[in-house]
């Protein structure tokens, strides 16, 4: 029992929980507990979920990364340009974009671990660049902040299926989410890379003496980052069949929250990527649950904030306790 109580996903699974039997209470008549109720808010927490895993490998290593939001909206909009204005087969156009979030990647990556600088001020750039190019390139080629039209791409059905489609009435994405976390809860606690994303964030130097690739780990981490993001931005272009330059605003911020909410320390060195599905699967289950309950959708931002600052007490908590019980 002591260990499950520290486990760092043990908070977030009790607020699931809770949460869970909140709505049932006073929003189940109203289509919370109803098949398609169930499927909504799955299908929000995946897109949140695929994010917030790479994100909370990234923070466990010690950094953050502010340019995913603006990443979906480059990737969206860059498969969606090249399939409607040059008529590109849709595989070729995610290929592209995969290979531009994986550049943008690497390059944060070398940047933070080059210069020192905080990853915190390196990526609020690369967000200020790509939301700034997305939206002047789009404009400056179509005249628009919204192109659609992906539908008439070459091979659209096959991605339809791959990125789009429903089994038994839930998203595919909810398929990718479970996949991906399992994924990467392997990689974190199974491998010797997973070990190093601890040393990373934990003891940097510790590590680097032990023959650690410190500055490789992070590195490969921000483009895990930038291609989740990618990933993401497929969902939704596939599945609306066009882009929106502002599509992914807010995503870096709800990712580091569902993190946080999962666990992982902000300082580093600590965290559960299962803890940060947790936290995605709160995001949708409040989100939805607010809409079936009748509440003005307005205070799902409130609820937001309360979580974050409970959470980022409860991980101070621990953190001392951890401080406490090296000594």
């Amino acid at each position: 029992m002591r260990r499950i109580l520290h486990r760092p996903e043990f908070g977030a699974a009790c607020g699931v929980i809770a949460i869970w039997l909140f709505f049932s209470l006073y929003a189940g008549g109203s289509g919370f507990l109803s098949w398609a109720g169930s499927a909504t808010y799955l299908e929000i927490a995946s897109e949140l979920g695929i994010l917030a895993a790479a994100v909370s490998l990234l923070m466990i290593a010690g950094e953050f990364d502010l340019s995913v939001g603006s990443m979906i909206a480059a990737s969206g909009m860059t498969l969606s340009l090249l399939c409607e204005q040059w008529g590109w087969s849709i595989w070729a156009g995610i290929a592209v974009a995969m290979v531009l979030s994986l550049a943008v990647g690497f390059a944060n990556g070398l940047v933070v671990v080059r210069t020192g600088l905080p990853s915190f001020i390196v990526t609020l750039g690369s967000l200020f660049i790509l939301s700034g190019g997305t939206i002047g390139m789009t404009r400056l080629i179509t005249g628009r902040t919204q192109v659609g039209g992906l539908h008439e791409a070459l091979h659209y059905g096959s991605a339809q299926v791959v990125f789009a489609s429903r089994v038994g009435g839930f998203s595919i994405s909810i398929l990718w989410w479970v996949g991906i976390t399992a994924l990467a809860t392997w990689v974190l606690l199974r491998t010797r890379f997973g070990n190093w994303i601890f040393g990373a964030g934990g003891a940097p130097d510790a590590a680097r003496n032990l023959g650690v690739p410190v500055r490789r780990v992070k590195i490969a981490l921000f483009m895990m980052t930038s291609l989740c993001a990618c990933l993401i931005a497929t969902f939704q272009a596939v599945k609306f069949t066009g882009a929106d330059v502002l599509r992914g605003t807010g995503k870096e911020l709800e990712a580091i929250l569902a993190a946080v909410l999962g666990g992982t320390l902000l300082t580093g060195g600590h965290g559960s990527v299962i803890g940060a599905a947790f936290g995605a699967l709160l995001f949708g289950m409040v989100q939805q649950g607010i809409v079936f309950a009748g509440v003005d959708s307005d205070w799902y931002k409130v609820f937001l904030g309360v979580m974050l600052i409970v959470a980022v007490l409860v991980n101070t908590y621990v953190r001392g306790r951890m401080v406490e019980a090296r000594r």
